[in-house]
């Protein structure tokens, strides 16, 4: 069941990251940097267009400084026998936003996360969307404290949340 249901998302997230992209104007400065697949934390921040915003190493500082504040969940204790090394790096940089976009001319990094959601409920798609802040909540704060405040670059950071009604 859970590769079925995952095997969908992909599939309607591939379709509307298409669709966006296509969409996309000839002289539109956004460049979808994942736009052949998912990347985790650890090889977007190797990317060009991630050293422009800030160095390899400022991010994994700041992204160690917040991923230590984050508690470690029971189900992950076990898993990293409470190795605080292990549970940084594993949880940080595993992350895997669905999509990333990037519009340099604007300075603004986009993390795209997408959830399927089969009630209707305000309330409850509020929940998803608080939940799909938290899962990346880290990492934005990590390219935020890292990206430069001043100079030629001061990029944005922003979560963009598409949600599917089924």
């Amino acid at each position: 069941m859970a590769t079925t249901v995952t095997a969908a998302h992909h599939s309607i997230w591939r379709h509307l990251y298409d669709s966006m992209h296509a969409a996309q104007k000839p002289k539109s400065k956004i460049k979808f940097v994942t736009l052949d697949k998912e990347s985790n934390m650890s090889t977007l921040r190797r990317l060009e267009e991630f050293l422009r915003i800030c160095s390899k190493e400022d991010l994994a500082e700041k992204a160690q400084d917040i991923e230590v504040t984050v508690p470690v969940r029971k189900s992950q204790e076990a898993e990293y026998n409470l190795d605080q090394v292990s549970v940084f790096e594993n949880r940080c940089w595993g992350r895997r936003p669905d999509g990333v976009a990037i519009n340099e001319d604007m300075q603004i990094v986009y993390i795209l996360e997408f959830k399927r959601s089969t009630d209707k409920d305000k309330e409850f798609l509020e929940v998803k969307d608080a939940e799909a802040n938290e899962l990346h909540k880290s990492i934005i704060s990590a390219l935020k404290a890292a990206a430069p405040t001043s100079g030629k670059y001061t990029f944005k950071i922003v979560i963009c949340n598409f949600k599917k009604l089924l």
